[in-house]
């Protein structure tokens, strides 16, 4: 049975990974393992380019840390200030066994004023929708993509979608795909 190694703790990021390998691979059992590493960028990226750095450096940190695994997941999530506003967004980054590697990217949403000005003024995201929206630890729940829409999309359908295209490459083998771990 292949084994997925998530580099995260939450459970959310761990039952998103798993419930994308099912959809991309049904029929195929997975046995999945969390792993606290580190991200090697700051707690709240501020950029596209750390965000991808961080789920690069958390999946390569999985697979040091659990180098017997088949598939190595990193999920970062990340702001950036543009001039509609500041948008929000995470990355994957998926390493395979096979030396195969897929990134992708959830759908960008934009914050509220209330929720971006705790985030400038130096709160990671979580504790931000937390103080706003008078929740504890949303960030391993529904998440602000979960507390603005009110649920019809939470955090783990979020990650899902993401680690699909982070997937694509090892659906389609048979395919030439860069082997190029994004680094701006």
């Amino acid at each position: 049975m292949p084994t997925i190694s998530v580099a995260s703790q939450n459970p959310v990021k761990q039952r998103a990974s798993l419930a994308a390998f099912q959809r991309v691979f049904p029929g195929q059992p997975f046995k999945l393992r969390g792993v606290a590493v580190e991200s090697g960028v700051s707690d709240q990226p501020m950029s596209k380019s750390e965000t991808m750095q961080g789920a690069l450096n958390r999946a390569a940190n999985a697979r040091a840390a659990q180098p017997d695994s088949d598939y190595w997941i990193g999920i970062e999530g990340g702001i950036e200030q543009t001039p509609l506003g500041m948008s929000c967004f995470a990355w994957v980054q998926v390493l395979g066994r096979d030396g195969r590697v897929g990134c992708g990217q959830t759908a960008v949403f934009f914050l509220p004023s209330e929720v971006a000005e705790l985030v400038r003024s130096g709160l990671e995201l979580g504790e931000a929708d937390d103080k706003v929206f008078g929740r504890v630890n949303s960030k391993q729940g529904n998440g602000a993509i979960g507390l603005l829409t009110d649920d019809a999309v939470n955090r783990e359908a979020y990650y899902v979608q993401a680690v699909i295209m982070a997937l694509v490459p090892f659906k389609n083998p048979q395919l030439h795909w860069p082997q190029a771990h994004w680094v701006e």
